[in-house]
């Protein structure tokens, strides 16, 4: 009799709902579903997934061990939860269950973590507490996108069940921001790391410093800043960072897991330099400031003793500011430098980068020279660059300088994506995302050791970029397949899985309020709009 009673109101639940939807004209709302372990980008080492979903509910904690790199985390994890589920998500080393972030021995490396999700929780477990912030990325995108608006949102906040087990193939993945062209205040490098940090990205190179401008304080050279930072392309104020500013930055990136890399470029793309201070050209006269977008016109004066000095004193402050392993020399396009005082000059100053506790970075035309034991050389070339460059850059490879890939007409994130692209440039061709993303950094340049290659980046020149849209616009889509590049492997590589995996990040990126170029290449869907 019960069970007949149970029945009757059961139907009588359904006959209700099915009512109210016929009065309505809405079907009943479908079940939630969690987003499949494999859907995330760069694509995870290995996934197995299984078993129920977890929920985060009001009642979710956020447990970490008693380390403060792994309460940084916590604390990062539940500022992003907090807003978009209306949770507390209080962050504490007592009790179980709930979402776990743990610090233990594993085959790991320094980035590498496990996710494991069932009905009690979520754990996340890590060698290294950078591990543990890459494994909160992958449970940021696990969840549904609108878990990154600032507001409160509906849910349900399912984690789908299963393991991911996940290492970087290589560790070096970077992003590049020319702030030179044009300035970009603090809060717009910030919003930039935010966006980079997502994606697993975990190298900032900063190209500080140009023809149209300079953009750190140097104490012993104040007028590189304060005059040589006066301007910048078209015309306008232009900026610098004080050494304050720079310290945040660099802050700011470090607890994203983001390294700061440094540029000053030299000897050539220097007119701001040699504007400020007439003593740096070789004919003691200081030329106008300039803000236009030509290249290879301006030099240092390689044979004057005042040079090394002004070297000198720039990487020391600029290293003393860097807790970072590496400096950027530059050293691309100086063609206004004789190949004998190009050579000279990188003799001398690669020495003092040295001197000061940093590893030597340096466009691949440093390969022209002879690179300092240990440096990288950044390799910005065409698929079409001449056979005897390119011989000059293995060769460096083989005889043990690493290399950074950032071929300009696949992953330059300033390259039109077709010739309607309202932003900038066209120089290297017109880079689509399949282009920027289909292709192998370990088979790029055939002759390279497989060792000798140390990652990728992704470089943003700003020629035609003056804002945080503008930045975006170029980045998204592309920049998340560079991502995938540097840190999956290459079995996983594939472009037409992949196309649908990006498809699924509109709606992240929408959530977010980031601009992005709705490429005809890729299904988007709903997101698209």
């Amino acid at each position: 009799m019960r069970q007949h009673r149970r029945t009757l109101r059961l139907l009588g639940s359904l006959l209700l709902v099915a009512m109210a939807a016929s009065v309505t004209g809405a079907a009943p709302a479908p079940a939630a579903s969690p987003t499949p372990l494999d859907r995330v980008i760069p694509a995870p080492a290995s996934v197995d997934p299984g078993g129920s979903p977890y929920r985060i509910t009001r009642g979710t904690h956020i447990r970490v061990d008693g380390s403060r790199e792994t309460r940084g985390v916590g604390e990062y994890l539940a500022k992003i939860l907090r807003p978009s589920t209306g949770y507390r998500l209080p962050v504490t080393a007592q009790g179980a269950g709930g979402i776990r972030l743990r610090l233990a021995e594993g085959p790991f490396g320094a980035e590498g973590y496990r996710l494991d999700s069932g009905r009690g929780g979520v754990t996340i477990t890590a060698a290294k507490a950078a591990g543990l912030f890459h494994g909160v990325q992958t449970l940021r995108q696990l969840l549904p996108a609108a878990v990154e608006k600032d507001s409160v949102q509906p849910g349900p906040w399912l984690v789908a069940g299963g393991t991911i087990k996940d290492t970087p193939r290589y560790g070096w993945r970077g992003a590049m921001l020319d702030v030179s062209r044009h300035f970009f205040t603090v809060e717009q490098v910030k919003r930039y790391i935010d966006q980079l940090a997502l994606y697993k990205i975990n190298k900032l190179h900063l190209h500080l410093s140009d023809d149209q401008g300079w953009r750190i304080a140097i104490d012993s050279w104040p007028r590189l800043a304060t005059y040589g930072g006066s301007t910048e392309v078209g015309g306008g104020p232009g900026g610098f960072y004080t050494k304050a500013d720079y310290r945040e930055i660099v802050r700011y990136a470090s607890s994203r897991h983001l390294e700061v890399v440094p540029e000053i470029d030299m000897p050539g793309h220097t007119n701001a330099a040699l504007a400020s201070y007439a003593d740096l050209n070789c004919d003691g006269v200081a030329p106008p400031l300039y803000t236009g977008t030509e290249v290879g016109f301006s030099s240092l004066c390689a044979g004057k003793d005042i040079t090394y000095d002004f070297v000198d004193d720039v990487i020391r402050e600029l290293a003393a500011l860097t807790p970072g392993r590496y400096l950027h020399i530059g050293g691309d396009e100086a063609h206004s430098t004789s190949h004998e005082d190009y050579v000279k000059f990188m003799d001398r100053v690669q020495p003092i980068v040295a001197k000061y506790g940093k590893t030597v970075v340096g466009w691949h035309q440093l390969t022209g020279a002879t690179p300092a034991k240990g440096a990288l050389a950044q390799y910005w070339g065409l698929d079409g660059t001449s056979a005897e460059e390119k011989a000059r850059v293995v060769k460096a490879a083989q005889n043990g300088t690493g290399l950074i890939l950032s071929p300009a007409d696949r992953v330059y994130l300033d390259m039109k994506y077709t010739k309607d692209t309202p932003l900038g440039l066209s120089w290297a061709g017109y880079v689509e995302v399949k282009r920027s993303y289909d292709w192998d950094p370990g088979a790029y340049l055939p002759g390279v050791p497989g060792g000798a290659v140390r990652g990728v980046e992704a470089p943003m020149w700003s020629e035609t970029l003056e804002n945080s849209e503008h930045i975006e616009y170029m980045a998204f889509p592309r920049l998340p397949g560079v991502a995938e590049l540097g840190w999956s492997s290459a079995a996983s590589h594939d472009w037409e899985r992949y196309k649908g995996r990006l498809a699924a990040q509109a709606e992240r990126w929408n959530a977010l309020g980031i601009e992005w170029y709705r490429s005809p290449q890729v299904p988007w869907g709903a997101g698209g709009r």
